[in-house]
Formats: structure tokens, sequence, C-alpha cells
């Protein structure tokens, strides 16, 4: 049993920073493999916020939900007009 006195220490974790880009990935293909459309399926979650849109496989909906939905369309936007 340690003593009321002494100092006790305490680390928090940092979370790895999260890419936008790797999420939208890991998603797409999460809910291709269940057989889903994955660009309705991510509209649809961007469009409501529901994030039943998005399958727990694969922990794809806990994934998204880490990221705040206009990033996910700042992200999707900036990639299309690279492509341009």
């Amino acid at each position: 049993m340690q003593k009321a006195n002494n100092t006790q220490f305490f680390k928090v974790q940092k979370d790895t920073e999260i890419v936008v880009g790797d999420v939208v990935k890991s998603v797409y293909l999460a809910l291709t493999e269940k057989g889903y459309n994955p660009v309705s399926q991510i509209v649809g979650y961007i469009m409501s916020g529901d994030p039943t849109y998005i399958t727990s496989h694969k922990g794809a909906r806990s994934l998204i939900m880490k990221v705040e939905r206009d990033e996910i369309i700042e992200e999707l936007l900036t990639k299309y007009i690279e492509k341009l």
C-alpha cells in the first residue's frame, strides 16, 4: 500500500494523429467488403450525421466518428480538385 504523501505520476497517452484520407479509405473498404454501395453510405452519413449508415465491420463506424464530417468533405473536395 502506498503512503498518502507520495506523489503519484500519471502519464496520458496521446492518440496518434488521425489522417482523414486513411479513415475514408478504411471505411470505404469495409463498406465494400460488406456489399454496400460505399459512396451512397458515406454520403448518407455526411448529410445526416447518423452513424448507422456506416457498418461496424472492421471498426469502420467508430473510426469515422473520430473525424468531423466537415473534415471528410474538405478531404474529398481537396482530392477531387487535385485531380482536375
